[in-house]
């Protein structure tokens, strides 16, 4: 049973790691994005079953997501104010979520779903011009 289990995460690693390295940045971004929706919504799902490490491995993830993988990659330089905005929401974002889990609050999630959503709505509706562009005006 733990060979099956390994085989399973090796081949899920392994479609991950072959979505990423076919993205573009900005697709990468959205991916961020939409594994970081994901997560939170995990740790909805784990925090109404009452299963309190489930949840606490899903925020984990997410908050890894947002302070790894998309805060630092703001670039504040060629961002200007709409980098800077994003640092500060994504700070907030950060603390949203370690609060949600310290409290067990199901509000707060669902608050950060929606702070996310919204960022990733708004990043689908920006097509870079060419790769170029895409590298300068990476959030």
């Amino acid at each position: 049973m733990d060979n099956m289990k390994s085989a399973v995460k090796a081949y899920k690693t392994a479609q991950v790691d072959a979505a990423i390295l076919g993205a573009t940045p900005h697709e990468l971004v959205g991916k961020l994005l939409s594994r970081a929706i994901e997560s939170v919504e995990e740790a909805k799902g784990f925090m109404l079953k009452g299963e309190i490490s489930a949840k606490g491995q899903a925020i984990k993830i997410a908050i890894s997501i947002i302070a790894d993988g998309l805060r630092s990659s703001l670039n504040m330089e060629a961002g200007g104010e709409i980098a800077a905005n994003l640092d500060v929401l994504y700070e907030y974002i950060l603390q949203q979520l370690m609060k949600a889990h310290a409290e067990n609050d199901m509000a707060i999630l669902a608050e950060v779903v929606s702070l996310l959503s919204e960022i990733k709505e708004g990043w689908d509706g920006i097509k870079p011009a060419s790769a170029q562009t895409e590298l300068q005006t990476q959030m």
